[in-house]
Order: C-alpha cells, then structure tokens, then sequence
C-alpha cells in the first residue's frame, strides 16, 4: 500500500501497470483492480487529448503556423499507442514563434476556444490558455520553452533541435529525446522552484528514464555541451544523479560524481523521508546564490555587480519559505 500511496502523490500511478502485467500472482486482486481501471481510465483521456492536440495543430497549420509540441504533448505524439496510458497529463503545451502568437490564438479562438487566463505584464513570461467546455485539457500557449531563458542561450533555436512530424492531416515540430531531456531538467529544477526547494518529481524522472530508453535516446555528450554556468551544471547533474541512483539508468559517472550535486541528492532524500527537515534544509540554496545572480545579470545585461555573496532578500526567503511548506501536486 505504500507503493500505491507514493505512485498516487507522484502522479505515477499509470506506470504500475507493468508491474501489476508482469507480476500478478504477487499483488493483491484489488490493487491489480485499482491499476488497471485507472490504466483503462487513462488511456481513454489520453486518446482524447491525443485528438484534441490533432485537431488544434492542424487548425494552426491552416494559418501558416507550426508549433512545438512540449514536454507532455511532445510525448503523447511519440509515444506507441500500446504506451500511451501510462503518463497522467493536466494539459498540452504547445510553443510558436513570437510572431506567430496572434495567429495561433485566432486559430484556436475560431473552433471554439475560449482564454480563462493569459500573462498580464510585459514584464511576465508570456502564454495564453485556452480551453473548451468538451475537452479533458486546456492548451498552454507559449511562446518559449519553460524556465528561464538563458538557460537555453547555447542551444539556438528550438526548431533547430526538433523534427518535423505528422499528426492527422498536420504537422509539428517534436524536439529530439536531448532537447525534451533538458526542457524537463529547466522545468523542474527552475520554473518549478525544485532545485531551490530540494523537491523531487518523480514523474518527470520517470519520463526521463523513458526518453533514455526511446528512440535515439538521450545524448548525454550534446546534453552537456549545451549547458552554461555553474548553477545550471549543478542543477543539470543533481537531476541526473536522481536518474541513475533511483531508476537504474546509466548515467556517466563523470555526470554525477561531483560535491554539491552529491549533496543536493541527499538533501532530496532526506526531505521526502522527513519533511520536517524541508525549512531547515533551505540554507543550502545559499550554495549557488552567487551563480544564479552572475547568470541572471548576464541575461538582463544588469550594470549592478552581483559577483559578491550576499544573503538572499527578505521577499524571496519568504516565498521558498511558503513553498517549501505547502502541498505541491506530485512533489515529494
């Protein structure tokens, strides 16, 4: 029960269908029961999903613009129908061009899509979404891919690292098993605050794993070559180490043998083991304090020197505080 317990916060559940397949005899009848009607379930919204996301690309198609499928959607395009229940999915994420954006919202607005939020300021990352009353998903419209954007200075354009492939009668832009890899290291570690608050995903490492395992699979030589800084290195490897230390991929050692890495991943284990531990264990944010604000200053082009340790400001104490204490959905 603890298993199914775990699956359920980190929104695994799906993927227990292969060991509920492979050793029946060994699990109880109503856990066999439970994972394969929430299986079933699955896939039935995913088949769903998988429709909506045709139809939408081809509508986009029809005004001259051709998206990139992101993290889930990219993965509901490549994955084999026989696999495509085991990944829970909230919605679609889908990037176009910056000059694209009016186009594709037009497009999307005129097969009955409606925008119950969208960025506010100039100053916020921008995206759109958008949904309709007989869809299981909304689509997140964005306009660049997740996390901030100096992390991606050294990798160009996304089309670049992506292959043109045909959903219905449209076609999108599906990034390479590397580039999907890095997006999910970006979001995790920086748009979803995990490298600061020491948070695992287990979701995402599962996803992961499986990009490892698919096609072409992951090039850890390119993965690495694309990154710059010491804070993204850091984050980078943390996650890697994840990888090989609690899903068995063979990650190269030289990719996970390095101190504050090391130290981030027993700092992970130990907050999911005893979270009383979270708040305490924030202090460790200090380590790569000095490089995120040299990485930041070089993406704003800031004149103020941040090369100097400092303690961090009262506001962002207080938000990691508040987030390191809340229930965060899939987290642990």
């Amino acid at each position: 029960m603890s298993v199914v317990g775990l699956a359920n916060q980190t929104l695994t559940t799906p993927w227990l269908i292969d060991v509920v397949d492979k050793f029946t005899s060994m699990v109880p009848d109503d856990v066999c029961a439970c994972v394969r009607d929430i299986y079933r379930r699955n896939v039935r919204r995913n088949d769903r999903l998988f429709a909506q996301l045709e139809e939408a690309v081809a509508a986009m198609n029809d005004r001259g613009v051709t998206p990139v499928l992101l993290k889930g959607a990219a993965t509901l395009a490549t994955t084999p129908y026989g696999r495509r229940g085991v990944r829970l999915m909230a919605d679609l994420d889908v990037m176009v061009r910056p000059e694209e954006t009016e186009r594709a919202v037009a497009a999307l607005t005129a097969i009955g899509y409606e925008i119950p939020d969208r960025s506010r300021s100039a100053g916020q990352r921008w995206y759109v979404e958008l949904n309709r009353s007989c869809d299981v998903g909304a689509i997140d419209l964005q306009r660049s891919a997740p996390g901030p954007a100096c992390f991606y200075r050294d990798f160009g354009h996304a089309p670049d690292h992506c292959r043109l492939a045909q959903l219905g009668r449209g076609t999108a832009y599906i990034p390479t098993p590397t580039f999907q890899a890095l997006m999910l290291i970006i979001h995790d570690q920086f748009q979803d605050y995990g490298y600061w608050l020491g948070d695992i995903d287990l979701r995402h490492l599962v996803e992961l794993r499986d990009l490892n395992y698919s096609a072409g699979g992951i090039d850890w030589a390119e993965l690495t070559s694309q990154v710059s800084g010491k804070l993204m290195r850091n984050a980078l490897e943390s996650q890697l180490l994840a990888l090989a230390e609690l899903l068995g991929v063979d990650v190269p050692l030289s990719l996970r043998s390095r101190f504050i890495p090391r130290l981030q991943f027993v700092r992970r284990l130990m907050q999911a083991r005893f979270p009383v531990t979270r708040v305490p264990l924030l202090a460790i944010t200090v380590l790569d304090l000095g490089n995120y604000r040299r990485e930041a200053a070089i993406e704003y082009a800031s004149k103020r020197s941040h090369g100097s340790w400092s303690m961090p400001s009262a506001d962002t104490l207080q938000f990691l505080l508040g987030k390191a204490v809340g229930v965060r959905a899939g987290k642990v």
